[in-house]
């Protein structure tokens, strides 16, 4: 794996110069293609005013959208510093592709395979004082239905005392899937929803906290999602229900079929021969031997 220096040094992500390109790239390129492909509604910007760095900003992840979208409907004075957390294994495999994603979205490598390359970074940037932008699930939703969180992005904010900003994208899932090669062609409608900033109750476990923040998220996306009258992350997680029980179902009729069949041939195996087709009786021939032999005396 590609160790790129400007992920591990947290003043690369205050560079002025990045800054600009980052301006260009993110406001000029990537958010006029975003807002042009779709139709992305922002609510919540008033819970942001007295916001100040740092910061955790957190969300559900289901689209190739997502980063795009979240700093897109941040305020400018807030997303100009903003680092991304980036899977190292995709985004950071190759020293191009590496090099690229950080000066696009400031992102730093986030280990997602057990490696400790880049053990730190995390803590670091925010010691520094550089807000971020992490996604506790971990990965992008298969399903469209919100994964756990992961108790990591909680403890980073109860440990550096930082507040962690809820966002909910709804809508993003079914305008882009990860199993969509495509970016949407028919301007779907994407609802940025930003929440009122988080932190943790005094006692409060990491555990406890991240629980918190995965039904702060989820809450804001059902709200949205029913006032719209799109689908819920109850929705999407009923249909992967559904989805699992017909897969049950169709392995458990596989399987009464294979065991049917498997009895049909052990049947068959053991049903007596059709009448002359049998091994001859050999008593038969044993008592005409003997009978020709008393006959012969």
């Amino acid at each position: 794996m590609t160790k790129d220096a400007t992920a591990v040094d947290p003043k690369s992500y205050r560079s002025f110069l990045k800054a600009g390109v980052r301006f260009l790239g993110q406001d000029v390129a990537l958010k006029s293609a975003v807002w042009t492909m779709c139709h992305v509604l922002v609510h919540g910007r008033e819970h942001l005013d007295t916001v100040d760095e740092p910061f955790i900003v957190i969300s559900n992840h289901s689209s190739h959208l997502d980063a795009s979208l979240i700093l897109g409907a941040l305020p400018r004075r807030l997303r100009s510093h903003v680092a991304t957390g980036a899977a190292a294994d995709y985004f950071f495999d190759k020293k191009l592709k590496g090099m690229m994603t950080s000066l696009l979205f400031n992102a730093y490598p986030v280990e997602r395979k057990g490696t400790r390359t880049h053990k730190g970074i995390t803590g670091r940037l925010l010691d520094a004082g550089i807000p971020l932008l992490i996604f506790p699930e971990g990965t992008r939703s298969r399903t469209g239905a919100l994964g756990a969180f992961k108790p990591g992005v909680a403890g980073l904010s109860i440990s550096r005392g930082v507040p962690c900003i809820p966002l909910a994208l709804v809508g993003a899932f079914a305008a882009w899937p990860y199993d969509r090669a495509i970016p949407p062609t028919n301007r779907p409608t994407i609802h940025v929803v930003i929440g009122h900033p988080l932190t943790a109750l005094p006692n409060e476990s990491a555990e406890e906290f991240s629980e918190r923040m995965q039904h702060n998220v989820a809450e804001l996306y059902n709200t949205t999602a029913k006032a719209y009258g799109m689908p819920t992350l109850d929705d999407y997680a009923r249909a992967v229900a559904w989805k699992q029980a017909e897969e049950v179902e169709e392995e458990a009729r596989q399987e009464a079929e294979a065991a049917e069949e498997e009895a049909h041939r052990e049947a068959e195996a053991v049903q007596p021969a059709p009448a002359g087709e049998s091994d001859p009786d050999p008593a038969p021939a044993k008592r005409t031997w003997r009978q020709r032999l008393l006959k012969r005396r």
